[in-house]
């Protein structure tokens, strides 16, 4: 297996990512925010209404926090105590599945299971209390449309979720029906919010200018507040936070490798941008072009987690990206092509980063109106964010790019604890 040469720079040039390139994402992502607005059917974006604004900061009492974002679930018991400040008196968490043992995900689980599943570990986190209320916010991560703050219903599984009986169903009634069945009637559901308005929630609790929460991990996903939308509940402040599903922004020109990864996804035709940017199709993409450089037909399986290490290796020859490169393709590398693969790795990771970034940029110009843009945070989570090689230092150099002065106003914060922190400040809005 040698590696192809005179290949090289054609692979890589799959993956520039210009300043015109991006700045025309940046531009067609606000276009598409603001067809949304106008009509969210005509957008590739959900635009899904959250019913909730910002919080004021004097957000206080005790909260239950229930985080369903993936197969990992956690309960927790949070008491705010305003101005950013918080304590967590209790957490509890147990995985929907576990091979062998049971599985509440698949499409031989049930509702009834699922829920009763989430039931037990409230029952849990409040200790088998039965008698003192608890409002709960629900962080629940899947695509659903809202009429009110406490009214979700699941549009559709995403993720590797197939339980039958939860799509097109509300799931805090789903919740409520389960919670009743434990005997747990002192537990109120009195809010569910999408996994990047928990981020925002959380930290526009702990400090001023957020207006836009982002996940930038194995998926990817936006939201941000706005001001032209009023919730007539009046939940929050500053106009209304809006889901904006933007891992299926469709207006962007993909390469090749991209066409070829959609094409032989489990669903072809959606969730382009996230397909291009996300940490579960990174390594996807690498090993498409690492297999055409070394003129291989197998399938290889690099993961984002390898492509950090590998670019991660600054070794005078490379001994850690050249065994893991022998591991997954069975090829022992010379150094320069070694560096090459390297450089490759590096490409995808930066091309990444500034996509998202542009992303970012179309909703500081959507927020601005055309006026002049505020200082601002973009609060995010994630593992790509917060753990992957040169991801930070080229958000913050394509925010330059683009922004060119104003470059200086805006920037990214991390916010690793949202999703259980933000469905307790939800719940406490719902409530106050």
């Amino acid at each position: 297996m040698a590696f192809s040469e005179g290949k090289f720079q054609d692979v890589l040039s799959e993956f520039a990512a210009t300043t015109d390139f991006i700045k025309e994402v940046a531009t067609n992502f606000q276009k598409d925010l603001q067809i949304g607005l106008r009509d969210p059917k005509s957008s590739s974006m959900r635009m899904l209404k959250s019913y909730v604004g910002l919080p004021t900061g004097k957000e206080t009492g005790e909260f239950l926090a229930l985080d369903f974002g993936g197969t990992n679930v956690r309960v927790l018991r949070i008491k705010l105590e305003g101005e950013g400040r918080y304590e967590v008196i209790k957490k509890v968490g147990e995985p929907l599945i576990i091979p062998g043992k049971y599985d509440y995900i698949g499409k031989n689980s049930t509702a009834d299971e699922m829920f009763g599943f989430l039931a037990r570990l409230i029952d849990e986190a409040i200790d088998g209390d039965h008698s003192t209320k608890f409002y709960l916010g629900h962080t629940f991560s899947f695509p659903s449309t809202q009429d009110d703050l406490n009214n979700a219903k699941l549009i559709i599984w995403t993720k590797e979720f197939a339980t039958p009986g939860v799509e097109g169903k509300v799931v805090n009634d789903l919740l409520l029906d389960a919670l009743k069945k434990r005997g747990i009637e002192n537990v109120v559901p009195v809010a569910v919010i999408n996994d990047t308005v928990a981020v925002l929630l959380s930290a526009a609790y702990q400090q001023s200018e957020v207006y836009t929460g982002s996940i930038y991990a194995t998926g990817h996903n936006t939201c941000y507040l706005e001001s032209s939308i009023k919730d007539p509940k009046g939940f929050g402040q500053g106009g209304m936070i809006l889901n904006l599903e933007c891992g299926n922004f469709m207006k962007l020109t993909p390469n090749r490798f991209d066409v070829a990864l959609d094409r032989n996804s489990e669903k072809p035709g959606e969730q382009r941008f996230e397909k291009m940017v996300s940490g579960r199709y990174m390594g996807e993409l690498f090993s498409m072009a690492v297999a055409e450089l070394l003129d291989s037909d197998k399938k290889f399986d690099f993961t984002s987690i390898d492509m950090s290490e590998i670019v991660s290796d600054d070794s005078e020859n490379l001994e850690r990206a050249a065994a893991i490169i022998e591991e997954k393709t069975g090829a022992k590398l010379e150094l320069a092509d070694l560096k090459k693969i390297k450089e490759l790795d590096e490409a995808i990771i930066v091309r990444s980063a500034r996509l998202v970034t542009s992303s970012y940029v179309g909703i500081v110009w959507q927020r601005a109106n055309g006026g002049e843009i505020e200082t601002q945070h973009v609060a995010v989570d994630g593992s790509v964010y917060e753990k992957m090689p040169l991801v930070q230092e080229n958000i913050n150099k394509a925010f330059t790019e683009l922004l060119g002065k104003d470059a200086a106003k805006v920037d990214t914060i991390l916010d690793n604890g949202g999703s259980g922190l933000g469905a307790a400040i939800a719940a406490a809005m719902a409530v106050s």
